[in-house]
């Protein structure tokens, strides 16, 4: 019975999975596609809420101010929120006619950044503008309430936005993040490979 183990031989003799290339240019412009048509369903629901804003604020004219501060609160905060998304918009649509494995990785990698920018600091930003021009443009019409109602009001609004950012906005974010992750370990050790 042999005790020696040549690690190296063992080592030598392992079988790398080499990611086929098609596949992934495939996968990639799959993700490109469907981040794209995120990113225009976005623009029209956030585009539309601001129409419907501005629709409230003309039918309905609110009397304190509070209610107008609210308003734009919410419209600024949707519309901070637009602007570097759509900066996605260019990252999306670079096609050249020979792509390599490199300029993929760093499509990604940019695609990532900006991601990860919206996720973290855009997103808060939004949330917090949005929370504060609910909470004031509600003022208006809850101090015609009982003060039960009025807690009521507050406190299922304040569920809302709780499930929103503790539930909802993680796991979109995790799935996101999870699709892009994979791409870019997949043409990181595509790159690796090449340069061995």
């Amino acid at each position: 019975m042999e005790t020696n183990i040549d690690f190296r031989q063992l080592w030598n003799k392992q079988i790398t999975e080499t990611p086929d290339v098609e596949i992934l240019y495939s996968k990639v412009n799959k993700l490109k596609k469907r981040s794209f048509l995120t990113l225009i369903i976005v623009n029209i629901t956030l585009l539309l809420t601001i129409s419907f804003i501005g629709f409230i604020w003309y039918y309905y004219q609110p009397e304190l101010i509070t209610t107008k501060i609210g308003i734009i609160l919410i419209v600024l905060a949707t519309i901070i929120y637009l602007l570097p998304f759509n900066k996605q918009f260019s990252l999306l649509n670079k096609n050249k006619t020979e792509p390599n494995s490199k300029e993929y990785l760093q499509q990604l990698i940019k695609l990532k950044e900006a991601q990860v920018f919206q996720q973290t600091k855009m997103l808060s930003v939004f949330f917090i503008m949005l929370s504060l021009g609910i909470g004031l443009y509600l003022f208006e019409y809850v101090s015609g309430m009982t003060i039960t109602w009025g807690i009521i009001t507050y406190s299922i609004t304040a569920l809302w936005f709780a499930i929103n950012w503790f539930y909802l906005r993680p796991k979109a974010i995790t799935k996101q993040n999870t699709k892009l992750n994979k791409l870019l370990a997949e043409f990181e050790k595509l790159n690796n490979q090449m340069n061995d």
